[in-house]
């Protein structure tokens, strides 16, 4: 299930494993000059590396460190790398010898190894401590919810109970047979079968796994569709079923639970980790203007309008995650008061709100949304990791409540500051289906080129005040 995850975690750490060796060399290099002043400049010794880092990584590899390491103690750790110390410095040591025996210092080849155990050992320790300490606040955890009350349900729990470090959390039991329980391996059972679509609406859920025998088979399809329809990801403890509208993957829990995987979305881990870091980087550029506006546009909100200067609204992000979208206020203090009146001027189809000439709007506020300054504090949201650069827009809790299932795979992702909808015509847009339909297209293309596509024309359209 997780085989992508893992695939990235292993790349990571080969990475940061040859940047420990490199800078290992450097800083011994930089100690035996304190002691033996006499050495040939770093460049001549840098070879070695060449050696060295294929060897360490195909060492650390046959060790295990490429695997999960979160049952090792200290002590696995220690020795482990002991081993690889051991073994590498006979093999680069003989090579040295052949290789340049003469100009080549044993002394800093020594400070080397002792240095790069020392790295490696506070590496490998702290990512061990880090990743425990990480998991056990829930942060970066997956709502699964598990369809299912008999002994297969209660084996893929306690699978994902045995593995902390997978992120995941069981939100709850689905019952999908005549079997009348109220807790299962300590979790609730939120309702039977046929309320299922109901419990994913009323719950954070990201992922849906059905845990059921085949004679209960029959009757899945329709929920399957549903769910898809409404961006969630599905998982069976089956090894058939087919849909073939949405993307699908085999995996297996602990090396023995096949899964047949349905979903909607990109589980491409290393093309996510790379939007996380634009977004990251995109959001610490938009909160640096927003640093040198504010001290101007502040006082231009304040001697307009009595209120605020930021305006905080509860929104609904990825999986139905509600959080708080923050904006600079362009509107008068009572606008939220003032929206039920103005609902009969709404100028949208559909589950949303827009008035072209909205009379709450302020003077500043004009000008604030012309210019987008007013969605400059919605980068904190996005460096916090509620929001994307580029995504679907942040309906609020009341839009959704009158979603269709097929709008809900609109809200499966994390909602963007800008995105296709606002590239393509936003003014022009009056039909909610049509905007949805445009975010769906957005799920089912998305690469991180796209998003490069999609940032470049907003900064178009934002210098072009469009």
């Amino acid at each position: 299930m997780l085989k992508q995850q893992a695939s990235l975690f292993n790349k990571l750490s080969m990475w940061t494993d040859a940047c420990v060796i490199c800078v290992s060399l450097v800083l011994a290099y930089e100690i035996r000059k304190l002691f033996q002043g006499q050495l040939l400049p770093l460049y001549y010794y840098l070879w070695i590396l060449v050696a060295v880092l294929p060897l360490w990584l195909h060492l650390f590899k046959r060790k295990g460190f490429y695997a999960s390491i979160r049952r090792w103690s200290v002590f696995d750790i220690f020795t482990r790398l002991v081993n690889v110390h051991l073994f590498g410095s006979l093999l680069t040591s003989s090579l040295i010898y052949f290789v340049d025996r003469l100009r080549y210092s044993r002394g800093l080849h020594l400070s080397f190894l002792a240095v790069s155990f020392l790295l490696l050992f506070l590496e490998k320790v702290g990512i061990r401590l880090a990743l425990g300490y990480y998991r056990k606040k829930g942060f970066n955890t997956r709502n699964i919810l598990i369809v299912g009350t008999q002994e297969k349900a209660r084996k893929f729990h306690n699978v994902i109970q045995d593995h902390a470090d997978w992120g995941l959390a069981v939100i709850g039991f689905v019952q999908a047979d005549e079997t009348v329980a109220l807790e299962i391996e300590g979790h609730k059972v939120l309702g039977k079968l046929p309320e299922l679509l109901e419990i994913c609406k009323a719950h954070s859920v990201d992922e849906v796994v059905f845990c059921i025998p085949k004679v209960l088979i029959v009757g899945v399809e329709d929920f399957l569709l549903d769910l898809q329809a409404m961006g969630m990801t599905v998982r069976m403890a089956l090894d058939f079923y087919d849909s073939p509208k949405c993307k699908t993957g085999i995996d297996f829990f602990n090396g023995s639970f096949p899964v047949l995987t349905f979903h909607t979305k990109s589980l491409d881990a290393q093309q996510l980790l790379i939007k996380r870091i634009i977004d990251i980087m995109g959001s610490l550029c938009g909160l640096t203007v927003l640093a040198v506006l504010f001290p101007f546009v502040a006082l231009a909100i304040k001697l307009d309008s009595a209120g605020p200067i930021f305006f905080g609204q509860e929104r609904v992000g990825e999986s139905g995650r509600i959080f708080k979208c923050w904006k600079l206020r362009s509107m008068y203090a009572d606008a939220e008061e003032r929206k039920k009146e103005l609902m009969g001027q709404n100028e949208m189809n559909g589950a949303i709100f827009k008035i072209r000439n909205d009379p709450r709007v302020t003077r500043v506020g004009r000008f604030l949304r012309k210019t987008s300054i007013d969605e400059l504090p919605q980068f904190w949201n996005v460096l916090k990791g509620d929001m994307s650069l580029v995504g679907t827009r942040p309906p609020t809790p009341e839009e959704v409540s009158h979603y269709e299932n097929w709008h809900r795979r609109r809200i499966s992702i994390k909602p963007g500051i800008t995105g296709m909808w606002q590239v393509s015509g936003r003014n022009r847009i009056e039909d909610f289906d049509e905007i949805v339909r445009l975010d769906l297209c957005y799920i089912d293309k998305w690469t991180i080129w796209l998003d490069i596509r999609i940032l470049i024309k907003t900064a178009r359209a934002v210098l072009a005040g469009s």
